[in-house]
């Protein structure tokens, strides 16, 4: 028998416009799947009296803040973690108004598929459309389209068709590849862990059962070996009194002892001598664990550095083109000295050009607006003060993004996929 340890993990998030339902979605998927202790649901009968509901209001196991609480609102990303017999689940609760779009890029930066909420009544909106964008540019392996609140539509068959049609024309846009549609009432349950009987005319799978059964893609561990290098170990103590180690973990691939390596920027080559992790040591690790790894030579490595296997080396180049979600209430400005922090690396850059700004609306280029505002999606080129080891992000996720900071204040004010 497959144990708890072993069991596949699947990672996903719940998006779409205001009030569609995401965290109710996902209290039902809790609490009909029996994945809440009866403590929590007690607490979440109090509070919901205290809020004068005349039921359950099951929205309250992910909207743990008090004023998600108080408006009825998802402002923070929530997480939540479940497991059914088949698989185990990492669910992100983004939120849907405009102004956090930020969260929703954070929630499904890590996620392998999207829940896009539809509210039958109200159909395809501009949030909608915002953050099936955002499933498309981050690479989501499936998008699921939940029409929620057919309760409140008679559960017609022609509604949900007509939404499904209209989505359809926004997935060939957005070149979505995997998208499933579901007919649901999260507040009842329909279609949700059990099958409806109000929906006969729908011969798809249940939501938890589509989730249980969505194919992985290989993992990271089968990408190619890329290690940014966190901290240089020297104990120095009696010991370890020759002691050296790498410190970080692996964003991707596997490595073993024996390995012949690449040190970036230095591109210096040496051989793995060995593998630590905490107190143990490992002939072979794989992403994305953290470990220590030791070399044949005495090379300089320092924090910011990556190893890689030989004859696996990324890209390397100070001039970078990027799709970029804006994050902060200033505006990018072009020519502006920016931290770019690219995986475990800093360095100082610069935007040279916006060459166009997404229209969320049209889902079309738009050339001629250039002022990128916040939450603005748009492509740009970065030429940095020195030359960065990245690969793609359709390649992967950890070297193929960045984040872009603020030198002034040190906030963060884009997230940035290596295109």
């Amino acid at each position: 028998m497959t144990g708890y340890l072993d069991m596949e993990l699947l990672r996903f998030t719940t998006a779409g416009s205001v009030d569609d339902g995401k965290s109710t979605l996902i209290g039902r998927l809790l609490y009909d799947s029996k994945s809440i202790f009866e403590d929590q649901l007690e607490a979440v009968k109090a509070a919901s009296e205290r809020l004068g509901n005349d039921e359950v209001n099951l929205a309250l196991l992910t909207d743990g803040l008090r004023a998600e609480r108080e408006q009825g609102i998802t402002i923070d990303v929530a997480y939540r973690y479940f497991a059914t017999p088949k698989r185990k689940f990492i669910i992100a609760d983004t939120p849907g108004h405009i102004e956090y779009t930020r969260n929703m890029v954070t929630g499904a930066s890590t996620a392998d598929a999207a829940i896009i909420l539809v509210d039958a009544r109200n159909g395809i909106l501009e949030q909608t459309k915002r953050h099936s964008y955002i499933a498309s540019l981050l690479r989501l392996d499936y998008v699921i389209v939940a029409i929620n609140k057919m309760d409140l539509v008679d559960f017609s068959e022609e509604v949900y068709r007509n939404i499904e049609h209209e989505y359809a024309v926004i997935a060939e846009k957005l070149d979505l590849k995997k998208v499933y549609y579901i007919p649901i009432s999260a507040r009842d349950g329909d279609n949700v862990v059990n099958r409806s009987e109000r929906t006969p005319w729908y011969t798809g799978d249940t939501l938890l059962h589509l989730l249980e059964t969505l194919p992985l893609k290989a993992g990271v561990d089968e990408l190619p070996m890329r290690l940014p290098v966190q901290y240089v170990i020297r104990p120095q103590s009696a010991e370890f009194p020759d002691y050296r180690a790498y410190a970080g973990r692996l964003a991707s691939g596997r490595l073993r002892v024996s390995d012949k390596v690449t040190i970036l920027p230095s591109f210096t080559h040496s051989t793995v001598t060995a593998i630590d992790e905490a107190t143990r040591t490992l002939d072979e690790a794989t992403a994305p664990q953290s470990v220590a790894v030791s070399l044949a030579d005495d090379v300089d490595v320092s924090r910011g550095c990556m190893i890689v296997k030989q004859g696996e080396e990324p890209k390397t180049d100070s001039n970078l083109s990027l799709l970029i979600c804006w994050l902060n209430h200033r505006p990018l400005s072009l020519n502006t000295k920016y931290i770019i922090r690219h995986a475990t690396d800093e360095v100082i850059g610069l935007i040279k050009e916006v060459d166009y700004k997404v229209n969320i609306n049209t889902l079309e280029q738009d050339h001629q607006d250039k002022t990128v505002n916040m939450n603005d999606i748009a492509h740009v080129r970065l030429k940095t003060a020195k030359p960065l080891n990245f690969d793609l992000y359709a390649q992967n996720r950890v070297t193929g993004s960045l984040v872009i900071i603020d030198a002034a204040t040190f906030e963060t004010v884009g997230a940035g996929m290596i295109v």
